[in-house]
């Protein structure tokens, strides 16, 4: 059998150290929440009196987020309850060796691990998926007997719920959750609904601002309401990364080709279609070499380069952050807290006031929140990292 057969079947799955998958699969519904962009300042900051009752009465637990700090990165280890290095799913952009050129990692056939609806549907259970962004419909419809992206709802939607707002705004997370909410007040039948909203708001607002408060608890309430049409559901809540703000940013095919050492290619692994965000910038990239013989240079050139915290070969970089090494990189650059990395008009550039991004480790503390009445066995030290959330879900 393949990988992902055995995966699919719960074999060589486990977690941490096996507690999260010992006790059996709850019966009832679950719901899965990814929330984009909410780090643990974020959480820290907020007044969510009912995800903060949840963390009290069930289970909560400061983790890990996977390596690079990214959206589908970490959408599909919480989604497939593994690491990068078995979905292979290593940032929001990579280089598609079939054309040369780099593109969006965001096809579900480049999904190598089976979705928790993939192994759902195996047992005879219906998933449900709920995003703003298109994109995570794209990766991880597999398995799905319902999709919806916020960001372009069908017509029946519509005429049901009302226009979505726009991408870029953090009222389409609060209709993303009228959506959620009528879907478990009306439909009995799915066993697991999938909920992943946008950083929009994280990328404008720090976490104590007026609005990432205000957003923050218009989505508790949106919890409460959940919890209070399906009294049959667990549910459990974490993220992909943090935020921060960031102060420059380098463009490092600029910045070796202009001190005599260019690169076939450098790709900052946080690039996706939302620029809006974050200006394609974050705090990782991949380094392909036009020569192997060009390692050590390139390596030298870019380590001295300010803001830049690790120059990583790709056996390196694999093993440190967990990633499947045919998809990164020759070399893996990291920046420190304040630095980004991607295409630019120059090779160096400084981000104005308010520029928030993420991508490095720096952004990879992430809550986890476990509200689930129905699993009494359940251990906090289970959870160690964000994909420890559903690597035992189906027992």
């Amino acid at each position: 059998m393949t990988r992902r057969e055995l995966l699919a079947l719960g074999i060589g799955g486990l977690g941490v150290n096996g507690l999260v998958q010992a006790e059996q699969a709850p019966r009832g519904r679950t719901v899965v929440v990814m929330m984009d962009g909410f780090g643990t300042e974020y959480y820290q900051a907020s007044n969510m009196p009912t995800l903060k009752k949840w963390a009290r009465d069930g289970i909560f637990a400061r983790v890990r987020g996977q390596m690079p700090a990214v959206t589908n990165t970490n959408n599909a280890s919480i989604c497939c309850g593994v690491g990068a290095s078995v979905h292979g799913i290593t940032g929001n952009s990579y280089l598609n060796r079939e054309t040369g050129k780099e593109d969006f990692m965001e096809d579900a056939g480049l999904l190598l691990a089976p979705t928790l609806f993939e192994k759902a549907a195996r047992r005879g259970m219906k998933s449900a998926l709920f995003t703003s962004k298109k994109k995570t419909a794209s990766l991880l419809r597999a398995g799905t007997s319902m999709v919806v992206a916020a960001e372009t709802p069908s017509p029946e939607l519509v005429k049901r719920y009302g226009e979505a707002p726009p991408i870029y705004s953090a009222e389409i997370n609060h209709w993303l959750w009228d959506v959620v909410i009528d879907q478990l007040a009306t439909r009995k039948d799915f066993d697991i609904l999938y909920v992943h909203t946008t950083d929009y708001p994280m990328h404008m607002h720090a976490e104590t601002a007026r609005e990432s408060l205000a957003h923050l608890a218009g989505l508790d309430a949106k919890l409460a309401e959940a919890a209070r049409v399906a009294p049959d559901a667990g549910f459990y809540l974490s993220a992909d990364h943090g935020m921060n703000h960031k102060t420059h940013a380098w463009d490092l095919d600029k910045a070796c080709a202009a001190r005599g050492v260019p690169v076939r290619l450098a790709i900052s692994a946080e690039r996706d279609k939302y620029p809006k965000h974050h200006l394609g910038l974050g705090g990782i990239a991949w380094i392909y070499l036009r020569q192997a013989a060009d390692e050590q240079r390139v390596r030298d050139v870019v380590s001295k380069l300010d803001g830049v915290e690790e120059v990583l070969t790709r056996t390196e970089a694999a093993r440190k952050f967990d990633l499947m090494p045919e998809r990164i990189g020759d070399l893996v650059v990291t920046g420190n807290r304040t630095t980004v990395f991607g295409t630019l008009d120059h090779e160096m550039e400084t981000m104005d006031a308010g520029y928030r991004s993420h991508g490095s480790v720096y952004e990879t503390d992430v809550p986890l929140v476990v509200w689930d009445p129905r699993r009494r066995k359940l251990n906090a030290g289970s959870y160690r990292r964000n994909w420890d959330l559903t690597a035992g879900l189906l027992g």
